[in-house]
């Protein structure tokens, strides 16, 4: 894989020297007149029209018309009848009715483009909405409210106006630049308006109302647009901004390759691409932003240029192909067992919410690749925005889809720093998915919630993690730590120096996030192993490290360790409607079918603070005045009543595992055991019949004795020194690191 990027990388860039010289034709800073289009066009297709001198309006239309039907993803003649069908499998009539109506009331047709400025109902528009209008996301729904209402040809000239007074604010400079922070023509803004214009001007094609005129001016601001994509992309910048702008450059491209720039546009636009799957979809296939919401993003800036060039039989090379599958593949993976994904750092489809949706998405990759594994997430639909880039065969293709269970287990993602404990794929089954991992080169969308966890079970999120939005207030409390399920010290939280950008648009990060270091990832068929540690509380020349242990198809353990010179506060934060009536060492939550999650504490805290906001709660446990301390944390799910932790007992059973009640010798402060198989907290010493075992330091580990043969396997966070001696065993001394195993 790593040849074929660097191939990809080097065939491109030599591709792109003859174009390094070159200077386009089409102007970036004013829309030509539409009568000068045929300037522009390519000699081979001004000799396809029979006066070469002089080609009419309604010449050219009709030659555009015809290449956008063999170009574009579906054949425009076919609009009507598609839309009709988008209706019935969709029901958004009133959705888009909704938005596009905000957007009538909210803009003139010949709005401004530059701040201050009002809605016409006169509350001033802000940062956050300017670049929303920018994108022009809501013009689809009104060139949809055109079908809804009898084809008005009002909203044919709305959008044809709103076009015109961009262009004029373009000439006259009235409008935000990107040095402003708010640039309508960025190239994120850019990138998407372009999308949203072609999916518009394919629509109304076969519209009497869109004249000729109408058509070809469309078509000459989209060259514009796509000059000036050309002219300010001639550096690779990491991030999903240049990837949208660059994804539409290279559409530009494609559907209007007629003409002379369209050769140095491709080659540009794909080089950057070729860039942007190189650096940023890691070997691991996560998105390097780490978020579920930018993966699926790139997804769709990828699709739309592999699917023209297929259209009109463009080489792409193959490693398109494989990039794009391991972006689907990588949904699978992370996937809980409901077929929703966890919510991962900035995700903001929709803010509150405790999951992802991602079989539309899936629906799309079966479509792509037909692998009966993406089709077991598929639904009878795409996404709604994607149905219009499908043909009409690839539609059909979901009324027989092919379905089949994945077969994943606990995995992890090595690059990207997710580790995933995974029962199984039934739908009540449980799995959690620890966070390790902050991105070098762009961490702006990463949450303070290094180490944090999210965990469902019996179809319920146990541990949830909430999605956010820019533009609202909270935005920064609900990306930092106190909505995260991760050990805290003293007031500190991990995000730190928090920063909005340039344009005060509501997004922000934080300039200090700690950094992880893994320790330990090992998945064996009991237990799987996870250790890690981060340098967020060094500030307080504080040593943090956190051990989970996933028992097999039971329970979790969370271990949480602190070691100071000074007394501090330590805190272990928890996500979710608990209840604290026993005390501090036992939370509790229920669902409505009965079953829930308890959170027992083995080294009893001091108290538990309850907050929360937005609907959400959180749990704080506390540990008050210490120089060393671990929470030892376990995540008990269960199924109904009967199976819940019996408080009434001072070392409770654990379903059917037994808490501090070890059959064998042994000095360590807590235990877990069953059928000869254990794990043990801070043990320095173990007698077993004959054998005895013993450690440098307090250990963490698991053992179990059966049969006559024994293991041990440590988990603790750093090397061990381990010594086993007995009447008829040779004495073995071994230096054990985290996971690693050694027999008896």
């Amino acid at each position: 894989m790593n040849y074929l990027l660097k191939s990809l990388s080097i065939a491109l860039c030599l591709c792109c020297l003859s174009k390094v010289g070159y200077t386009q034709e089409i102007s970036s800073q004013k829309v030509m007149p539409t009568e000068d289009l045929p300037k522009y066009l390519k000699q081979e297709v001004l000799n396809t029209f029979s006066q070469k001198e002089r080609i009419s309006t309604s010449e050219l239309a009709s030659h555009f018309r015809q290449t956008f039907s063999n170009r574009f993803f579906y054949d425009w003649e076919t609009s009507e009848d598609r839309f009709m069908t988008y209706n019935v499998l969709y029901s958004n009539e009133q959705l888009h009715r909704e938005r596009g109506n905000d957007h009538l009331s909210k803009y003139a047709g010949s709005t401004y483009w530059k701040l201050p400025f009002n809605y016409q109902n006169g509350e001033p528009v802000n940062a956050y909405a300017l670049r929303h209008l920018a994108r022009q996301h809501k013009m689809v729904d009104i060139a949809y409210l055109y079908f809804y209402e009898d084809k008005n040809p009002e909203y044919i000239r709305y959008f044809c106006k709103q076009m015109h007074s961009l262009n004029e604010a373009l000439v006259n400079k009235k409008y935000e630049l990107i040095e402003d922070g708010n640039g309508v023509y960025e190239v994120f803004r850019s990138g998407y308006r372009i999308l949203n214009w072609l999916s518009i001007h394919n629509l109304f094609l076969a519209q009497e109302a869109y004249s000729d005129e109408d058509q070809l001016y469309t078509i000459a601001t989209l060259l514009q647009h796509g000059a000036h994509l050309y002219e300010r992309n001639k550096k690779f910048r990491y991030g999903n901004h240049q990837t949208r702008g660059m994804s539409a450059l290279a559409m530009l491209a494609i559907l209007f390759q007629d003409f002379k720039d369209s050769d140095a546009w491709y080659q540009l636009a794909m080089t950057r691409l070729g860039e942007h799957l190189n650096k940023e979809i890691n070997a691991d296939g996560f998105q390097f932003e780490r978020s579920v919401h930018y993966h699926l993003s790139d997804i769709g800036n990828y699709f739309y240029v592999y699917r023209l060039a297929q259209i009109s039989g463009m080489e792409v090379d193959k490693l398109w192909e494989e990039r794009l599958f391991a972006l689907f593949e990588t949904l699978v993976k992370v996937a809980y067992p409901d077929k929703t994904a966890p919510v991962l750092q900035d995700d903001t489809d929709n803010p509150w919410a405790e999951r992802n949706q991602i079989s539309r998405t899936l629906t799309l990759g079966y479509l792509l690749f037909g692998k009966p594994e993406f089709g077991y997430f598929a639904e009878n639909k795409v996404e709604d925005k994607i149905y219009w880039f499908l043909n009409k065969k690839q539609l059909a293709e979901l009324e027989t889809i092919k379905r089949k269970k994945p077969k994943y287990g606990s995995l992890h993602f090595p690059q990207t720093g997710y580790y995933i404990t995974r029962e199984g794929w039934s739908e009540k089954d449980n799995m959690m998915i620890i966070s390790a991992g902050l991105d070098k080169d762009k961490p702006d969308h990463q949450h303070g919630d290094m180490l944090g966890i999210q965990a469902i079970a019996n179809g319920h999120n146990i541990l949830p993690n909430y999605q956010v939005r820019y533009s609202l207030p909270d935005y920064d409390w609900f990306k930092n730590s106190m909505v995260k399920n991760v050990a805290l010290v003293d007031d500190e939280l991990q995000g730190k120096e928090w920063t909005g950008n340039k344009g005060n648009s509501g997004f922000g990060k934080f300039r200090v996030l700690p950094q992880p270091r893994v320790i330990a990832w090992e998945i064996t068929p009991h237990f799987d192993f996870f250790a890690g540690s981060h340098d967020g509380f060094s500030n307080k020349n504080i040593q943090y490290s956190r051990q989970v242990i996933y028992v097999k198809d039971d329970f979790w353990i969370v271990k949480d360790n602190f070691d100071a010179d000074t007394p501090h506060t330590y805190k272990q934060v928890w996500q979710g409607h608990y209840t604290d009536e026993n005390g501090p060492y036992l939370l509790r939550s229920s669902f409505s079918d009965g079953s829930g999650c308890e959170i027992y504490q083995l080294n009893a805290p001091d108290q538990v603070i309850q907050s929360g906001k937005r609907g959400k709660r959180w749990s704080v446990l506390e540990k008050n005045n210490q120089t060393d301390f671990s929470f030892i944390s376990i995540i008990y799910p269960f199924k109904k009543y009967d199976d819940c932790i019996d408080e009434a007992q001072k070392s409770p059973a654990i379903g059917n595992w037994k808490t501090d009640n070890l059959p064998i010798d042994s000095d360590g402060t807590h235990s877990i055991f069953q059928n000869q198989e254990a794990f043990l907290f801070g043990v320095t010493k173990i007698k077993l019949e004959k054998i005895y075992i013993e450690f440098s330091e307090n250990a963490d580990l698991f053992i179990s004795w059966k049969k006559g043969e024994g293991k041990i396997v440590s988990l603790t966070e750093k090397d061990i020194q381990v010594s086993i001696s007995g009447e008829n065993t040779k004495v073995l001394n071994k230096t054990l690191q985290p996971g690693q195993e050694l027999g008896f």
